[in-house]
């Protein structure tokens, strides 16, 4: 997401069971490709934080390892209904410079819509899962103005938790989970390989700590990219996500939600080559598929496209470089098409220095963006920039020497539709303080699912 730089208040102390970490990253950054269209955009907590970069990775990937493991313990029957299944991301460092608390997840009226909101996130630092702000998770005090119960916190549990605990008393169905990694905190995954049920006992200790564990509802697993290159490079085997995975799966239970975000590169020998997704999936409800970030101003120059396409189109810069390549490719591998999330951006991907209206233009480098330079939020750039078209099912604009592409109202109903003939589980969104103050882009997620 933003790139902006962060300090938390010198005055607060942290708790010593878990590692401080300035800010963390889910989403995309523009200063390098998130080769993988990827969870959302907005990761540039500690320092920077785009989220998958599949291009730049893609070079790098290593030889896929062949490797028999355990069987995995059955997912959780806990999850909602295949078919229309609502994620949203919340961003814990959102509270900060966006401005976005719980409090907006029920004014905007995204919570009564949503079955799941991940939390992110937690670090894997030395492969053990860990929180990353401990002022914003529990500490925080939220007076009763930014509450979201319009009552002022009295403890003892504080900080987004608390809001957490509140949200949830006031939506009895809804479910939270904690989200662990991102583009910037992933390589400790390199070392949870190695020792996976150590890995995964440090998460369950990290998400049911006594003070918040009515809070959390299971883990959502952000590893970019397992045998992969992503911010770093692993090279555990094919077989280590589906290790991690049941590790994490047999230490959570079989009633607990255990979900991942996962690359959305559709390429031959890309990343979804790169690991064993199939086998993973009787580990998990669901796999959130990182349906975006595809291209971007990671390339200065362009060719301006879209950052979400749908579809194929005549001149995309990269093959196979698109949600359906990547949908198609997963339910080849065996992935069963309920357990498959679309995602949606709620931000737009933009350059400067474009002269050409259509897709396939060159540019001088990335558009200003009020948190980073090549990205901006869907809530802004509505006004700022109207959609002038639409390719592959994303729509993109130009206005001045600006090109931006991002999705609507009306292609995000169309995704829906996409996910709904695919016999899709459902679609999340990354993340949910780039949509608009009455939550029009969750509206029009929730109404194509229905």
């Amino acid at each position: 997401m933003p790139l902006t730089k962060w300090s938390r208040p010198p005055t607060v102390m942290d708790d010593t069971r878990f590692v401080p970490f300035s800010r963390v990253t889910h989403g995309p950054s523009a200063a390098a490709p998130r080769a993988d269209p990827s969870c959302g955009f907005r990761e540039k907590r500690m320092a920077t934080f785009g989220k998958r970069r599949l291009m730049a990775g893609a070079a790098a990937l290593v030889g896929l390892v062949a490797a028999s493991l355990v069987g995995a313990a059955p997912a959780s029957t806990a999850a909602p209904a295949a078919g229309n299944t609502m994620v949203g991301y919340f961003t814990n460092w959102g509270i900060y410079d966006r401005g976005y608390q719980v409090k907006n997840l029920e004014t905007s009226a995204t919570a009564g819509k949503l079955n799941v909101i991940n939390y992110a996130f937690g670090s894997t630092a030395n492969g053990q899962c860990s929180l990353t702000d401990a002022y914003a998770d529990y500490q925080k005090v939220f007076d009763a103005g930014s509450s979201v119960d319009g009552k002022a916190d009295t403890g003892p549990l504080y900080g987004n938790f608390g809001q957490l605990r509140k949200l949830k008393k006031m939506h009895p169905g809804l479910k939270v989970v904690f989200s662990v990694g991102g583009w910037t905190l992933s390589s400790g995954f390199t070392q949870a390989a190695k020792n996976p049920a150590a890995f995964a006992s440090s998460c369950y200790s990290m998400v049911k700590d006594s003070r918040w564990a009515d809070v959390f509802d299971g883990i959502d697993i952000d590893w970019e990219y397992p045998n992969a290159c992503g911010l770093s490079c692993d090279a555990s085997g094919a077989a280590a996500f589906k290790n991690v995975m049941s590790a994490v799966r047999s230490k959570f239970g079989s009633g607990a939600l255990v979900t991942a975000a996962i690359t959305a590169d559709g390429t031959s020998g890309g990343k979804i080559d790169a690991a064993d997704y199939a086998g993973a999936a009787a580990s998990v409800n669901w796999y959130n598929v990182m349906t975006y970030d595809y291209f971007g101003a990671f390339n200065p120059t362009g060719p301006t496209a879209p950052h979400a396409p749908l579809t194929n189109y005549s001149g995309i810069p990269t093959a196979n470089f698109y949600a359906d390549a990547a949908i198609q490719k997963l339910k080849g591998k065996g992935v069963a098409s309920s357990k498959l999330l679309l995602g949606i951006g709620f931000y737009g991907r933009g350059w400067t220095g474009v002269t050409q209206a259509t897709p396939g233009g060159k540019a001088t480098g990335a558009a200003p963006g009020k948190y980073e330079a090549g990205i901006q939020d869907y809530k802004l750039l509505k006004t700022s920039c109207p959609s002038t078209g639409t390719i592959a099912g994303t729509a993109y604009a130009k206005c001045g020497s600006q090109w931006w592409s991002y999705d609507t109202v009306a292609t995000v109903k169309s995704k829906m539709s996409y996910a709904k003939t695919q016999g899709l589980g459902g679609a999340f969104f990354w993340s949910a303080d780039g949509d608009t103050s009455n939550g029009e882009l969750a509206a029009a997620m929730k109404s194509g699912l229905g």
